[in-house]
């Protein structure tokens, strides 16, 4: 997959992996990490899929239905991936903090509904369900941070409520931060996400 790797100056700290939303690149939340843990690695990471000539991480039917079948296989293939990565560059594949926005937020929280200890923790950007009726395996000890808009008109308030919901029940701790804004990622859950990071 293409992607940037970035070495940090605190190897003990957790590799933070960026997942851009639809039209993205794996330039677009470099600054986002700088705002969580500039001492941290990060690894950035384009979406394998192209709709209408914009990168997204897995095929979708229409706004808000997901591809099963393709979301499942790119899940497994970023999985893969990030496997080979922590053999490549050197890093601890348990210690990973996924920071998805939008589509981004989907695969990390497809990787959490799919794939044990595949994620230490997650910040999810406006994500929704990545699939409904899958058995989550156990999520204890995984942290997960969802910001969510009020006025959101492509992620429902219920979506990021049943996600929550979801998630812990798999044993994982959430916590559900709202703005009163739409789908846009704003200042104000970077910082709510970066005051929740220096806690986990």
């Amino acid at each position: 997959m293409k992607h940037i790797f970035q070495q940090g100056k605190d190897p003990s700290k957790p590799v933070l992996l960026l997942l851009h939303g639809t039209g993205g690149t794996e330039t677009d939340l470099l600054p986002l990490a700088g705002h969580i843990d500039p001492e941290a690695s990060v690894l950035s990471v384009r979406g394998n899929v192209l709709e209408n000539g914009m990168p997204r991480f897995f095929r979708r039917l229409a706004e808000g239905i997901f591809d099963e079948e393709d979301l499942i296989f790119r899940t497994k293939e970023l999985n893969g991936f990030l496997d080979e990565a922590a053999q490549k560059y050197d890093f601890e594949r348990e210690n990973i903090v996924a920071i998805g926005y939008s589509n981004g937020a989907n695969i990390a929280g497809s990787l959490l509904f799919h794939h044990e200890n595949a994620l230490r923790a997650a910040i999810l950007h406006h994500p929704m369900v990545p699939r409904r009726g899958a058995e989550l395996p156990d999520l204890s000890g995984t942290s997960v941070f969802i910001a969510a808009g009020t006025n959101d008109p492509i992620c429902p308030a219920e979506e990021s409520t049943d996600l929550q919901s979801l998630l812990e029940g798999a044993g994982a701790k959430v916590e559900l931060h709202w703005e009163s804004f739409g789908h846009q990622l704003t200042m104000g859950e970077v910082q709510a996400a970066a005051r929740w990071y220096k806690e986990i």
